[in-house]
């Protein structure tokens, strides 16, 4: 075991992977609903192995932690930009408003109960969630001119005081959102009734209800064999897809038999008893047709031709901003259905009044002639890929970088972004920019979460391993009271933003639900909320303040520093 410990030493490189090893493993652990979370246990793990006094050199950290920041910006940089245009300025609003609001508490909770700027920065960072406070306080602090013992301790209580505080953080921000703001909106009852409201305004027919909860719902192909009376005297496949239509169902003939030849599908081709009919569809659509066309067949040859799902990144002018209700009407959508619709890594629902923003990733399913020729008229056919654009990736954090290292002096106090806030800025305008122009610039969801998760995680890593040595003291110097401070600094926020989303901003409940999830970045509290009132609509007020509210959680990083 010593000799391990002293490979531990000699090579601090494998003492991070131990780390992250131990910390992946136990933040996966649950406890009836219960989980520590990757992050927590990666930092309380990385003070356990910080007990052997391992020095890790500091570009390690740094360099990690600026993958991190520029992914980040580039997963939320469209829909933080579409957030400026009009009809997103409200939700902007309230999340400047909700966030100025977390800064405001934070800081007079720190002010009351006397902290530093390393416990105050804890404190800011476990309270919210917002774990990359860390690293841009303790860059902030690094150009503040401190005395080297001093910043160094400050330094060192900031992971204690993000721990202490973490947990309710997170727990409490989901109970609060999913059980006392219902309440506040009027009642559990009342925001179930208004959601479902919302879900119908929202898919005005029957046939857009499926794609709300499109995981169980998918498109299928099926066979059947015409044989109703309806079709004796010859009906055109436009005469039976019109039918379709007027019972609220969104069904396609995609391929026909006659007389045992295959034929091509136009809408002038006459169906006639005995003729065999593929139909496209949501499966439940498509499910029990044999009841009134005629039996299911399984038929190999029939339905064997190929099908495409694809995905495609809304670029076109003319689509962007339009709902999904205008964009199936399309000529070019005949036989295409949308499957899923992905906005700032959420899950968006389906339905027939949703808008359609550029950046979102649309998911389209049908015959691959027909879904290709839907998925060039309508952006950027983003093919799944391994490769990442580490030319994109390495010049935005350059750029960043250099942006931030430029400071101001405001009474002698030299006052910059510092480079991670640098490397969160280009994130953003790079992951805008790609938006716009998707030939380059691309980074595979695999990718940006390696990015996210390893870039943080070996960043709290490193954090906790440099800290272990004064962890346990300045844990007992925080003591119990900083839980309580840090449950308030949670509480409170949520509280106000629920108020203003009621009655300043007037948001439908569901909205207000996921403009207050969105604000504060947590992504736990929108499922929680979502579980509460049986409904996916939140969703939708979620992505605009949740790109606005991670922007500048993490600059209040810096603001909280200078504060104190």
């Amino acid at each position: 075991m010593e000799w391990i410990f002293n490979q531990l030493r000699e090579r601090p490189e494998l003492a991070i992977f131990l780390t992250i090893f131990l910390g992946f493993w136990l933040g996966k652990l649950r406890i009836g609903k219960f989980t520590l979370g990757t992050v927590t246990s990666v930092l309380l793990v990385g003070v356990v192995v910080g007990q052997l006094n391992i020095a890790v050199p500091g570009p390690v950290k740094s360099v990690f932690f600026l993958l991190f920041l520029f992914a980040v910006g580039y997963k939320v940089g469209p829909q933080f930009f579409r957030g400026l245009k009009k009809d997103g300025l409200p939700q902007v609003a309230f999340a400047v408003l909700m966030c100025v609001s977390v800064l405001g508490v934070t800081w007079l909770l720190a002010l009351l109960m006397g902290y530093n700027m390393g416990e105050a920065a804890g404190l800011l960072a476990g309270s919210q969630t917002i774990s990359a406070v860390i690293g841009v306080a303790e860059d902030t602090m690094a150009n503040m001119g401190l005395d080297e013992a001093q910043r160094q301790s400050y330094v060192n209580i900031i992971p204690v005081s993000y721990a202490v505080t973490y947990i309710f953080g997170t727990a409490g921000s989901a109970w609060v959102l999913s059980s006392i703001g219902p309440k506040m909106l009027g009642g559990l009852d009342k925001v179930k009734a208004a959601c479902k409201d919302l879900e119908v305004r929202m898919g005005n027919s029957q046939a857009d209800e499926p794609g709300f909860i499109h995981a169980a719902r998918p498109v299928t192909f099926r066979a059947y064999r015409i044989e109703n009376e309806w079709f004796k005297n010859g009906k055109r496949v436009i005469d039976l897809e019109v039918y379709f239509q007027q019972q609220d169902k969104r069904l396609f003939v995609e391929r026909i038999r006659k007389a045992g030849a295959i034929r091509e599908v136009s809408p002038n081709v006459q169906l006639e008893i005995g003729d065999e009919v593929v139909l496209s569809g949501r499966r439940e659509y498509v499910i029990g047709e044999e009841d009134w066309i005629g039996p299911e067949i399984q038929d190999q040859q029939l339905l064997d031709f190929p099908a495409e799902k694809l995905p495609v990144m809304i670029t076109k002018k003319t689509f962007a901003g339009k709902t999904v209700s205008a964009i199936r009407n399309e000529k070019f959508m005949h036989g295409v259905s949308i499957r899923s619709i992905r906005r700032a890594g959420i899950d968006i629902p389906v339905m027939a009044q949703t808008t359609v923003d550029a950046g979102d990733v649309v998911e389209v399913v049908g015959i691959r002639q027909e879904v290709e020729t839907a998925a060039r008229r309508l952006g950027y056919i983003d093919r799944p890929t391994n490769q990442t654009d580490m030319i994109f990736v390495g010049l935005g954090i350059l750029v960043g970088g250099l942006f931030g290292a430029l400071s101001v002096h405001i009474g002698g106090v030299p006052i910059s972004l510092s480079t991670s806030g640098g490397a969160l800025i280009a994130g953003l305008l790079f992951g805008w920019l790609r938006s716009k122009h998707p030939t380059f610039g691309r980074i595979p969801e695999p990718s940006q979460w390696v990015l996210n998760n390893v870039g943080l995680n070996m960043f709290i890593a490193v954090v906790g391993i440099s800290a272990g040595p004064g962890f346990v003291q300045g844990f007992h110097d925080v003591g119990i009271s900083l839980f309580l401070v840090g449950a308030a600094a949670t509480t409170f926020p949520l509280i106000i933003g629920l108020l203003l989303a009621r009655y300043l901003f007037k948001f439908h409940p569901a909205i207000a639900l996921g403009c207050c999830a969105g604000a504060r970045t947590t992504t736990a509290a929108l499922g929680a909320i979502q579980d509460a009132v049986e409904s996916e609509t939140p969703a939708l007020g979620y992505t605009v303040t949740y790109a606005v509210g991670n922007t500048l959680l993490i600059i209040w990083g810096v603001v909280i520093v200078l504060l104190i």
